[in-house]
């Protein structure tokens, strides 16, 4: 992300707001969007522990945009 650009907008979701399918489902979807590279083939569990991880340390949170009704992960700055 350029240090210029806007931070991004939406309503935080706390991991326990969420089933586990559906926050396997969000989970999934990020790390399947074309132009996700992670430097190495991982398989889609270790993406998701990998992406969990960060969720359960802080260190990446869930938003919901409500104008386009859409879900983001986002790393947070420490």
């Amino acid at each position: 992300m350029r240090g210029d650009a806007a931070p991004p907008e939406g309503i935080p979701i706390p991991l326990d707001r969420l089933s586990e399918e559906a926050l396997t489902g969000i989970i999934d979807e990020f790390t399947t969007r074309e132009g996700t590279d992670y430097g190495r083939e991982y398989s889609l569990s270790e993406k998701r522990a990998h992406v969990l991880a960060q969720l359960r340390r802080g260190d990446v949170v869930i938003l919901f945009d409500p104008k386009t009704e859409t879900t983001n992960l986002v790393r947070v700055k420490h």
